[in-house]
């Protein structure tokens, strides 16, 4: 429901246009209605106001035109819908407006019926982007000490909420933390949020250890004297001597060879290593994370990792969820990526359709919120105008869905989901069961849930008028 505290602004010079507008929204439960005649007045009015929900946008007005005061508006107010509404019904100044940052377009005489729809449209979205940043504010301060440390992670789920509650409860131990978590779970920004909370002030320094040797390894890490080798003209400090008294960040550890391990444990255990070239001994204050995005304990077994450096390393430890385990951030991270890609590719700010979000939450996202964001910088960087087309991220999840559909195939063939069922359902109560399910999943979008199904929406569709037969 519409909160009569908040006001929908009205931008219309001619009396009967606007006397028009506020009938039919009041007819559709909108009572509160803020007018604006003269265009120079809008932006104060905005500016002087907070509770301005939604604006209809007249292109027309005397003075200041609106399509000179919509991008001022997508600038200084991005968080408001701006609905234009305009007798100019030209393709060209459409797209403009589009491009703008307009919510949507209507062209005069507007359907009583599509512009109530579209204004409660643009009220749904300004009230799930205002709960959603609510919650994340919530999350992020009156839960947390150090709520700074955690903004750049975007998330609203509990389990990650979870995870900086036992940061903060760690962060002042000099013990390290193996960090672990499939590809693209965002391992680094968490290291980073560990350094920040625990109030180390040198250098965060991350390095990633896969496929070095291990000459490279020590020399990358403990550094060498002059001469210690072909090449060594001068002396060179390692990592863990720039990371003193800050945070060294290793990631990859699963990679490094046992020889390296052997050192990488003494490094642990004795706070003490030793550069190239050099019989002397030296201390480290740094504050080791590591980080794997596979299974150490398997390592261990085909003996490629040492079991004592493992214990030594998860003294503390921090297992990331996957993207598909935290699917309320969806709506999250999609803003926030497609905002970061039109600022990358110096794009105005487009919209996402309704039916994106449950098409993602129905993916398995083996790349986790690095393929999140790689799909969407994809879909904006073909992007002109309006709204994002779902074809692109269709396509995108396509190439993967095969095999994970398969995958999923095998593994629910060799699981007996009916075990504990004492009596089978019949094939339509099992067609219906299936088909309710798959409805759900994809949010009442048939498109999207005939997908989940391998059958076109016209089958699933003719399928639920027949359920819809019986049940009658």
């Amino acid at each position: 429901d519409f909160s009569s505290s908040r006001s929908i602004l009205i931008a219309e010079d001619e009396v009967e246009i606007l006397e028009s507008f506020e009938l039919i929204l009041n007819s559709g439960g909108f009572s509160n209605i803020t007018s604006c005649a003269d265009s120079r007045n809008i932006l104060l009015l905005l500016e002087e106001k907070n509770d301005i929900e939604v604006i209809l946008l007249d292109l027309l007005m005397p003075f200041t035109k609106g399509w000179e005061i919509l991008p001022l508006i997508s600038e200084r107010f991005p968080h408001i819908p701006v609905i234009v509404v305009t007798a100019l019904d030209e393709l060209e100044m459409a797209v403009k407006c589009m491009k703008a940052g307009a919510f949507d377009y209507l062209v005069k005489p507007v359907e009583k019926m599509r512009l109530i729809t579209c204004v409660k449209r643009a009220v749904e979205k300004r009230s799930i982007h205002r709960e959603n940043m609510a919650l994340k504010k919530q999350i992020l301060s009156s839960s947390l000490e150090h709520p700074n440390a955690f903004e750049p992670i975007v998330t609203r789920s509990n389990s990650m909420l979870a995870i900086f509650k036992y940061i903060e409860a760690i962060a002042s131990s000099s013990e390290p933390v193996l960090i672990t978590g499939e590809t693209g779970v965002g391992i680094e920004l968490i290291a980073q949020a560990i350094h920040k909370v625990s109030g180390l002030k040198e250098p965060f320094i991350g390095v990633n250890i896969a496929g070095l040797d291990d000459q490279n390894f020590s020399d990358t890490l403990f550094g060498h004297k002059k001469g210690a080798f072909t090449g060594a003209d001068k002396n060179r400090d390692g990592l863990v001597k720039i990371a003193s008294l800050g945070t060294l960040f290793l990631d990859e550890i699963s990679e490094v060879s046992m020889r390296s391990q052997i050192k990488l444990l003494r490094l642990l255990q004795e706070r003490e290593y030793f550069q190239l070239g050099s019989d002397l001994p030296l201390k480290s204050n740094a504050r080791i994370l590591a980080a794997s995005n596979l299974n150490l304990e398997t390592l261990i077994k085909q003996e490629r990792f040492r079991r004592d450096l493992y214990y030594r390393l998860k003294t503390h430890q921090i297992d990331l969820p996957p993207l598909r385990k935290r699917l309320e951030d969806l709506p999250l991270l999609v803003e926030h990526f497609i905002k970061k890609g039109c600022n990358r590719m110096n794009k105005q700010k487009c919209l996402y359709p309704e039916e994106l979000i449950p098409l993602l939450q129905a993916y398995a996202f083996p790349g986790n919120i690095r393929e999140l964001e790689s799909m969407i910088f994809d879909a904006v960087s073909g992007h002109k105008s309006g709204v994002l087309s779902l074809e692109t991220f269709k396509k995108w999840i396509s190439k993967d869905n095969l095999k994970l559909s398969k995958d999923k195939i095998l593994m629910l063939y060799n699981k007996n989901l009916f075990i504990e069922v004492d009596t089978l359902p019949t094939l339509k109560q099992a067609t219906q069961q299936l088909i309710q399910e798959a409805m759900k999943r994809a949010d009442n979008n048939q498109s999207i849930a005939s997908r989940f199904l391998g059958i076109s929406q016209p089958a699933l569709s003719k399928r639920m008028k027949n359920i819809k037969k019986r049940v009658n």
